[in-house]
Order: structure tokens, then sequence, then C-alpha cells
């Protein structure tokens, strides 16, 4: 078997896995269930809120950015607290927050889209130094947000459009010109979910409905793949010791009783290792 699963528990729609540097534990999210999870290998905790909660980055030991469906907010995880910082399309209750990731310049990119995956209804912002700037709308499911190690590239996806974009970075981490194709998985009838890049700049993707996690290289040439035994696989995230484990969240959302995997949370053991997830600055 070359998978193990980290949590039985079943998200109905399991996303944002962060492997938290200083605490040596992986953080993720049921997306609809409104929970946040950690896992330090041997134990699991949970906090609930009152509305969805997908994506964050690590401000401290114990401090999060959390993304929810109406804000971004400073998350205390040894009181509970939350402060809002800023909002996050809170005038528009059709949409909520997905995919999200700390970039190498301390800011944090974040995509909205529509509850029931409307086209178009969906936007790509980035938070930095206390600024939340739209950089892209007209998008259905902002996915694979990630970012290569030398920080001269930001890569994104519409996971219905089935293609992953890249897009060039200035000193500051802000998108230069347009986003341009990248890959290109539409003729292999793949959908792009959450996405990491490796020590070697390679992204591994989760692709939602074919039950794996697959690896292209720099120049967008297929690696290899990684099968798991549910098919809505969501988002991957290297951690542990060595950051040379892959943990993949999927979604139980649809699925059949009979798929008794969906929604759990799985561990991978690629020939590859992960880089560690930035800090993200909440203030100048």
């Amino acid at each position: 078997m070359r998978y193990e699963i980290l949590s039985q528990t079943k998200c109905t729609l399991g996303e944002g896995p962060l492997w938290h540097p200083e605490r040596q534990s992986l953080f993720w999210f049921d997306i609809l269930g409104h929970t946040l999870f950690e896992h330090d290998g041997t134990a699991q905790r949970s906090w609930s809120f009152d509305r969805a909660v997908s994506a964050a980055a690590w401000v401290s030991r114990d401090v999060l950015l959390i993304a929810t469906a109406r804000d971004l907010i400073r998350f205390d995880l040894e009181t509970g607290e939350e402060t809002s910082l800023v909002a996050l399309e809170a005038d528009i209750p059709l949409t909520r927050s997905n995919d999200g990731r700390a970039d190498p310049y301390g800011g944090f990119w974040i995509g909205t889209m529509g509850y029931d995956c409307q086209d178009g209804m969906g936007a790509v912002y980035r938070f930095y130094r206390g600024e939340l700037r739209k950089l892209w709308d007209g998008v259905s499911i902002p996915n694979a947000t990630c970012f290569s190690p030398d920080g001269k590239w930001a890569y994104v996806a519409d996971t219905g459009a089935g293609r992953i974009d890249r897009v060039a970075l200035d000193q500051d981490g802000w998108p230069v010109g347009d986003r341009a194709l990248w890959l290109d998985l539409q003729a292999e009838g793949l959908n792009p979910d959450g996405a990491v890049i490796d020590s070697l700049g390679r992204i591994w993707v989760a692709q939602w409905g074919a039950g794996r996690v697959a690896c292209y290289d720099a120049e967008a040439r297929f690696v290899t793949a990684m099968d798991l035994p549910t098919p809505q696989t969501t988002c991957p995230a290297f951690g542990g010791a060595g950051l040379d484990r892959l943990f993949v969240t999927s979604a139980a959302e649809g699925r059949p009783a009979s798929d008794t995997d969906a929604g759990k949370t799985f561990v991978l053991r690629p020939e590859a290792t992960g880089r560690a997830e930035p800090r993200v600055v909440l203030h100048d």
C-alpha cells in the first residue's frame, strides 16, 4: 500500500492542508463542515466556526491567518479568539473562500467561488501587509495556488477549465502582466485542484475525480502520479520532520456510502521533499 491514513475523519469537503513548521503538525479544513483540524501525528484536535473556512497560513507558533466565507481572520489556536482583519466578499452571500497559500514575500493568496460552482462568480485576491487586492475575477473554481522556489512565478488554476496558468511576480510578490497557460489538462479530462511545489520546483497537483496526485516538472512535463483510494482528492501539502511526506485531503460530498475512504486525510511517501511554508506578515 502506497498510502496511509492520517485521519479517519470524513470531511464533506476537505481542503487547505498546511504543515506548520514550528508546531510540526498538519492543519486542514472541512470547508462545508465549518471546521479546522490539527494532527500532530499522535492526536487530533478541532475548532468549529459559524461559517465556511478553507485555507490558512501561519503567523506564529500559536496564530494562523484563516480565510473564511466573509473575511480573513487572525486566529489564536490557544484561546480560540478570532479577529477579523479584512472583509472578503462579505457582501456576496453566494460565494465563499476556497484554495489559498502564503507566498515567499509574506503575502497570502486566496480564491473565492460560488457555493454552487457558478460559472465566473469567483476571484483571486492577494493579502499583503494589511491590504487585500483583487488580482483577477471571472474565475469559477480557483485552485492550485503555489509558488516557484525562487519566488519568480505564481501558479493558479481554474479547475473546471482543466488548466494551470503561470504569472511572473515582481520584487514584492505582485503579479506582472497577464496569466499565461502553463499546463493544459483538458485533452486528458483531468481537473487540477490544490497544488504544492517541491524543493526541485516540480508541481504536485491533486486531480479531482481521478483519485490521484500528479507531479509535473518545471517545464510542465509529466513525471509521475500517486493513486489514492477515493476519487475526490483536493489538495496536497508536504510535511513531516524531513518534509518528505505528502499529506492529501479529500471530499465525501456526493460520494456513495460504499466509498468508505471519501473525505479522509491521507499520507503519501513520494520520492521528493517539500519546502517549509513561509510565514505570512499581517502588517507593515
